[in-house]
């Protein structure tokens, strides 16, 4: 756990973004990508993808089975740089919406019992009232 309180855009930013990216190379690799290709969809070095698939890098969280299936078929959609941000964008909706977000916060951050989307405006909507982002 990290000795502060952190926003759920830090959890995302410096926790889930990487995991993601992670995952994307494990799959692309089975998919038989090349280091390099993965690499360049990815906008990350190469040694970064071989940190990724060996398990060396983004392994502070882990995603439950739900998102791990979502983050696979993600990888199989990814075809360029485009669709690798449209898929990622989807994702981070997905863990928002499944309360996942909200797992591993509470994980990662010293949050007050009482934190909930309502008392924090944590939603998609923002007070416009759109669906769970988090809690």
């Amino acid at each position: 756990m990290v000795n502060r309180l952190l926003h759920p855009q830090e959890v995302e930013v410096f926790y889930i973004l990487p995991t993601l990216r992670k995952y994307f190379a494990v799959y692309m690799k089975e998919q038989g990508f090349s280091q390099k290709h993965i690499a360049e969809l990815l906008e990350v070095e190469s040694a970064t993808v071989s940190q990724y698939v060996n398990e060396k890098r983004a392994n502070k969280i882990q995603f439950d089975n739900h998102v791990l299936k979502e983050v696979k078929h993600a990888a199989a959609n990814i075809t360029d740089k485009l669709s690798m941000l449209r898929e990622t964008q989807r994702l981070l909706r997905y863990i928002r919406q499944s309360n996942a977000l909200c797992v591993i916060h509470r994980q990662l951050s010293n949050l007050p019992n009482t934190c909930t989307p309502s008392t924090i405006g944590c939603s998609v909507g923002g007070e416009l009232g759109g669906p769970r982002l988090c809690h």
